[in-house]
């Protein structure tokens, strides 16, 4: 059993939870823009303190590896991987589509959520990639993947195989503009968060799959742009 440091820096929401034995016990999150940069750190010290943690009584660092954002992506895992370094503790990495089907199941266990026959349902998390198009994973209702990860530009036939005899529960900060092309897939207000990564991490780590601190890199799976800028310098 482990106290572990979980982040989840991919969206617009930068989210620190910290963890005992793959249970929640602390949260610090935020919306409100991407100063992730700023807000990472401020989060970790806030929690170690508020708990009563030294750092040193940590036993890994647990960091959503993406589908996500470059830059947030980029942000949060530097930052584990730098206190994985200093403490000489384990990096552990959880999908952020697994540990965002992983709120909803702890959602749905805590009564908050309302949907039909959930036990059949297909969770359909949904992290925005621009337009109408988003990262997503196929999973059933105990979180085993159905699918794998994919960039997918959601159209009326979208998931048309799994909709057709099952409930299709679209969530996380890409689903929402989805509604209208997905009329009859149930919509539940989740957003990704570092709650999502404790009881995956717990188990990954007592599993024993942690990464190489050198060499490990975030899960983009789109090739990053830059777009040159359209402003004339002087």
């Amino acid at each position: 059993m482990a106290l572990i440091l979980c982040i989840e820096t991919g969206t617009d929401i930068c989210s620190v939870g910290l963890s005992r034995d793959g249970e929640l016990i602390s949260l610090r999150e935020s919306d409100e823009g991407r100063d992730h940069a700023k807000r990472v750190g401020v989060f970790v010290d806030e929690l170690l303190r508020e708990n009563d943690v030294a750092p040193d009584e940590l036993n890994a660092i647990a960091v959503g590896m993406g589908p996500g954002s470059y830059t947030g992506l980029r942000i949060g895992v530097s930052f584990a991987k730098g206190m994985c370094y200093g403490l000489q503790i384990p990096l552990v990495a959880v999908g952020s589509l697994d540990a965002l089907a992983q709120v909803a199941i702890e959602d749905n266990e805590a009564g908050i959520l309302d949907v039909d026959n959930w036990d059949d349902a297909v969770l359909c998390p949904m992290v925005d990639a621009r337009r109408m198009e988003v990262y997503t994973r196929l999973f059933d209702a105990k979180g085993e993947a159905l699918s794998e990860v994919s960039a997918e530009i959601v159209t009326e036939e979208s998931f048309a195989e799994w909709r057709k005899d099952r409930q299709l529960v679209i969530f996380g900060n890409g689903a929402a503009k989805c509604r209208e092309v997905l009329p009859d897939a149930t919509y539940v207000n989740i957003t990704p968060s570092a709650r999502g990564l404790a009881r995956l991490a717990e188990q990954r780590l007592q599993e024993g799959k942690t990464e190489d601190i050198a060499y490990f890199e975030p899960f983009y799976l789109k090739d990053f742009i830059v777009i040159p800028s359209k402003k004339k310098l002087l």
